[in-house]
């Protein structure tokens, strides 16, 4: 067997995910997604924003989002504003291969990042895909220590198991059920809660942005 590669599991779900945009009217380009406030064209500007940014650009973008996360990251999805659906598909085409920031850790920033928000979009859409095992497991362990996704204050005293591939971690109260609504409750998304299941569970749903 041979051992994961983060970066080309990040490189596929962003092909895949630019097959499932190019097969979207274009009214779903402007449907909500998961992530609050945003819409498709917003998370797919969100997934390749980094991309191109070295150093001084990423300082450059926080010192734009006073320093607040959520804000920078606005500041990226706006600088895509004015693409259109056509054009937002050929720059996520031309960036398949994560670079700059999402390159980071092997690939594996993008791998997260990139995953999380095809299904942000996927579950809006009520377009259910089974995501290959062997990205969920590669994604799960960093997933769990990524600043970005703030999944430590979520899982802290718990035990999480996926029943479906070889993962879990943690200890506490346990929350099993799938890896793909696992990974989504880790990053704060309440859709898939209800394909959880064990005694930690109330406590993770307590602990869901409001």
């Amino acid at each position: 067997m041979t051992d994961p590669d983060p970066m080309r599991f990040a490189q596929d779900d962003r092909a895949d995910l630019a097959d499932f945009l190019a097969g979207l009217a274009s009214e779903q380009w402007d449907a909500p997604t998961l992530c609050d406030q945003w819409s498709v064209r917003d998370v797919v500007a969100h997934v390749i924003s980094y991309d191109d940014l070295g150093p001084v650009g990423f300082a450059r973008r926080f010192v734009a989002g006073r320093f607040n996360p959520d804000r920078a990251n606005q500041v990226g999805v706006d600088q895509y504003r004015s693409l259109t659906p056509d054009e937002l598909l050929a720059e996520l085409k031309g960036h398949l291969r994560p670079a700059g920031l999402t390159a980071r850790f092997g690939g594996r920033i993008g791998l997260v990042d990139g995953l999380i928000h095809h299904q942000d979009i996927r579950r809006a859409l009520g377009a259910h895909r089974e995501v290959p095992r062997e990205r969920l497991t590669a994604t799960l362990p960093f997933a769990t220590i990524a600043p970005p996704i703030r999944a430590f204050s979520r899982i802290r005293g718990l035990r999480l198991v996926a029943t479906d591939v070889d993962w879990s971690t943690g200890r506490g109260p346990t929350v099993e059920g799938p890896a793909e609504p696992l990974l989504m409750a880790m990053a704060g998304r309440t859709d898939g809660l209800d394909e959880l299941t064990g005694a930690g569970l109330p406590t993770l749903a307590g602990r869901m942005p409001a």
